[in-house]
Formats: C-alpha cells, structure tokens, sequence
C-alpha cells in the first residue's frame, strides 16, 4: 500500500515538475521571442540567407543591379526608418556608386595598357577617298573614342586651328570665318589664353569651338597620370576665368604623340582624343608656302568626313582660307564643327 503511494506521488511531483519547466519556457519566450526559432535553426537560417544576399548582390553586373534595384524592397526592421505604407523600404539605384565600381574596375587594367609612343601619320591620297591608317591604331582609336575623321558619308569637312602661340593671324582668320558663315574648332593652350583672353572670348562669342591642346603643350605619353590631368584641368580652369564657360571636350594631343595609355586617360577626363585626316607642314613661319600652295593642298587632299589642321601662325593659310572655304563649297562641301561623340 505505502509502495502504491509512493509510487502515486512521485508521478504528481514529475506532472508538477513538467508543467512548472512548461510554463517557465513560455515566460521565457514572451522576453525572448527569437529563443525558440534560434533552437529550432529557423533564426540562423535567416541570417545565412542575408549574409548570403549581402555578398552577392554587389558581384552581379552593374546594369543587372540598375535595372533590378529599382524595385527591390526589404522588411523595415529599424524603427527609425522612415517606411512607406506597406512598411517596406525603397531601394534606389545608387548611380554614384555604380560609377565608383567602373572606374575601380578600369583602373585595375590600366596596367594592361601600353606606353610605347606613337607619331601620328596616315596614308593620304588624291582620289578625295578616307586615308588610310594601320589598322592597329584604327583599333586603338576605335576603343578609346579617338577621332581623325568625321562623317564620310556626306561632304562635310571640320576645320581646325592649332593655337600654340599668337602670330598676328587669328583676328583675319575670324573675319574671315565669319564672312562665309562658317565655324570651326580651336585647340588652344594655356599660354594663349593667357597672352590672348580677347580672341578667346570671340571665338565663343562667334559660335566656334574652343578645344584643349593642353595647358603647357607637353608630349602625353611621357607624363604621368598624375601630370596628364593636371595638363588638362589646368586649361579647364583657365578657360573657366576667362570666358566663364566650359571648354570643348575634345584634345589635340600636341605633336600628335600619343599612346595606349594616354589615349584611355584623355577617354577618362571625358574628352574626346581629336588627330586629323589634311595638314601640311604650315607651323614654320619661316618657311612658308604661299597661299596658292595651301589652296591647291587642301582642295586636292580633301575627301567627306575631313578633318583639317592648319595653324593660326601660318600666313599662307591666314591667305589663302577665304578662297579655300569658297573653293570647297563650290565642290559641295559643308563646313560643321567637330562631331558628337
């Protein structure tokens, strides 16, 4: 009889046992609600999951996460989170962001790219056809958005000025270019903004293009990249002080040197690498051809889609250029400033 007591009463004390530990593990999980999902693996789950979601999401293409960010949202789990009404939080393309990501990965290949330096030439011809370039460098000008021609297509030419220095010619050239309505594009250097702040602002004024031939007329290829930008944004500034605009994005690389990497670095800055498809040995003042001489060159070498260089110093073309813009539009030619990249 005492056994059958005994044995009753140790499974009440278990039963009271049992639910005092039930009703403990209750209180404790109303104070702890994510104890039980944590001893269940649900709650480490999850934040392998976002763990997860975190890595992968910047790894994936960078127009995938413009075009997919605009709609993602995720569950507010900060009170001090400004939400929307169904309390999610709006995730918006970060296009900052997005371009620090390209840049890092360009520069990350910058080493690739070559220094060997080039002189710029190309093959001309009297059939008024495209000259031709190796195909290397067509390549080359190609993936860095480097120009020597416009569009031959249609006979259009692009007239250029190389401005190094100031010798007495730049005032009649514009007469002249505004006589036959016609504009062109004027690369200029830091020392001739300085020396000639008028004919600068009147070269805007008048519609043309004022372009960069850098600030102290170096070789590119042989400065740094430190230095190649501090050429170009010299010349932005100077440019800024006197006229208060922005210069022309495009650059005449002096001397027409260039390489690999120069070309990418000039690309960078937002420029547009600029050579030319018509000149001649015009810059010696003191050996000049004549007027005729640089008439009869450029008519016989012009072709659709020209490029030509000429320098302001050159008596011969300060001359010869209102017979030479006459000449080409009774050929059928028309006069634009640089294209649009």
């Amino acid at each position: 009889m005492s056994y059958i007591i005994r044995k009753k009463g140790a499974k009440l004390i278990l039963s009271l046992m049992i639910v005092v530990f039930v009703a403990a593990l209750v209180s404790i999980s109303s104070h702890f609600p994510g104890l039980l999902s944590y001893l269940d693996g649900t709650d480490s789950e999850r934040n392998e999951t976002s763990e997860s979601i975190k890595e992968n999401t910047p790894s994936q293409p960078a127009e995938e996460n413009s075009s997919s960010q605009e709609n993602i949202s995720i569950p507010n789990s900060d009170p001090n989170t400004e939400t929307n009404t169904n309390n999610e939080i709006n995730i918006e393309p970060n296009e900052t962001e997005s371009q620090n990501n390209f840049t890092q990965a360009e520069e990350v290949n910058i080493e690739t790219l070559k220094t060997e330096k080039f002189g710029w030439w190309y093959k001309p011809n009297s059939q008024h056809k495209t000259p031709e370039i190796p195909t290397e460098v067509a390549k080359m000008l190609d993936k860095f958005d480097a120009i020597y021609v416009g569009d031959t297509s249609r006979k259009v030419v692009y007239l250029t000025f190389d401005e190094g220095y100031e010798n007495g010619y730049t005032s009649s050239i514009l007469d002249t270019l505004k006589e036959n309505n016609v504009t062109a594009s004027f690369f200029v250097t830091g020392s001739y903004i300085d020396k000639n702040p008028e004919l600068v602002r009147r070269m805007v004024e008048e519609g043309h293009y004022v372009c960069s031939h850098t600030s102290t007329h170096p070789s590119l290829p042989d400065l740094s990249d430190a230095q190649l930008e501090k050429e170009i944004k010299d010349l932005e500034e100077k440019f800024r002080s006197v006229t208060g605009r922005e210069i022309e994005r495009y650059l005449r690389p002096p001397n027409g040197e260039y390489s690999e990497k120069s070309l990418y670095l000039t690309q960078k800055l937002g420029y547009v690498s600029v050579f030319w498809s018509l000149a001649y040995k015009d810059w010696d003042v003191n050996d000049q051809k004549g007027a005729d001489y640089a008439y009869n060159f450029v008519t016989k070498n012009v072709h659709p889609g020209a490029v030509i260089l000429l320098h302001a110093v050159s008596k011969s073309n300060a001359e010869a250029l209102d017979r030479i813009i006459k000449g080409l539009i009774n050929e059928g030619y028309t006069f634009e400033r640089l294209p649009k990249i």
